[in-house]
């Protein structure tokens, strides 16, 4: 059997840890010997409002069983708050070593329907949110060497859902926010990954989950602390967690088709053939995904050319 995988000496903060998904990672790296700094405002599901209980009884709950823990109460939504968050974990700590973005809220309304605020207000917290603790945490991370960052996405970012367009677009820019993370912390023994969870917590209220399989918390966790732990051997990843099943999920693209030019009857002529996902192609976005995109489409063009 293995040897377990542990936390000894790494501080890491959690955004969103006073409840649901956000408290099932703290208690577990702690449980595991992580310092951590439990972050949530307490506000509602929808972003409203301000409780600093969530936040300390999760704290409170890790310091009883032995653990290390402190309770930050500041918001991820602006510049200001992400700044105070990983400065609480360097001023009590001394470090940041791991940095988990779980805090998220949800605004309902379909796209024809929803108002500026309520899309602002759900990408301050998951997007924006994720820049502004990233921004403060990552140069920390590089500077010492070591840095484990998870970002968390969605299926609703993947492939969306009815009636949040604002959740959909924030959970698939986390994504982008990873990949360039992931690059430029390469060098410096900085991975960022993205989880895809879902389990029944306080977001799931208004859905019928009676014939749902089991989908606690504690199904997601082993994912995200794995891909906080030094042994963590991917970096720009995205992996799935739902109902007992992890899965890689990846942006793929198909062969395609090339020709010299290109009329407009000409791509419908050929829609099956660039369609056909037969044999995809998946480009990493570490070591070099962006290059080898280009790369592979340059050298279909001159080997057309060539044929030509």
């Amino acid at each position: 059997m293995s040897a377990a995988l542990r936390f000894d000496d790494r501080v890491a903060v959690i955004t969103g840890g006073g409840r649901g998904l956000g408290r099932e990672y703290a208690l577990l790296l702690a449980s595991r010997g992580a310092k951590v700094v439990v972050n949530d405002p307490g506000g509602s599901l929808t972003g409203d409002g301000a409780d600093a209980a969530p936040a300390q009884q999760v704290a409170d709950e890790i310091t009883a069983a032995g653990g290390v823990a402190v309770a930050n109460t500041d918001s991820v939504a602006t510049p200001e708050g992400g700044r105070a968050i990983i400065d609480a974990a360097v001023s009590v700590f001394g470090r940041v070593d791991i940095l988990i973005h779980n805090a998220g809220t949800v605004r309902r309304g379909s796209l024809r329907e929803l108002s500026y605020q309520d899309f602002d207000a759900v990408l301050d917290v998951h997007l924006r949110g994720g820049f502004h603790v990233v921004r403060q945490a990552f140069p920390l991370m590089c500077d010492n060497g070591f840095g484990r960052i998870v970002l968390t996405s969605s299926i609703g970012g993947l492939y969306g859902n009815h009636n949040v367009a604002n959740y959909g677009v924030a959970k698939a820019g986390l994504i982008g926010l990873s990949n360039v993370a992931a690059l430029e912390g390469a060098a410096h023994n900085v991975t960022c990954n993205v989880v895809v969870p879902s389990a029944v917590t306080r977001m799931a209220e208004g859905i019928d989950t009676s014939a749902y399989p089991p989908m606690g918390p504690e199904l997601v966790a082993p994912t995200v602390a794995w891909l906080s732990h030094e042994s963590c051997s991917v970096t720009g990843e995205m992996l799935v967690a739902i109902g007992g099943r992890v899965a890689r999920a990846f942006i793929a693209e198909t062969a395609g088709v090339y020709r010299p030019a290109w009329s407009v009857e000409d791509v419908a002529a050929n829609i099956d053939a660039i369609r056909d996902d037969t044999a995809p192609l998946v480009f990493p976005p570490v070591p070099d995904g962006h290059t080898d995109h280009i790369r592979y489409s340059f050298a279909m063009a001159s080997q057309g050319a060539q044929h030509e």
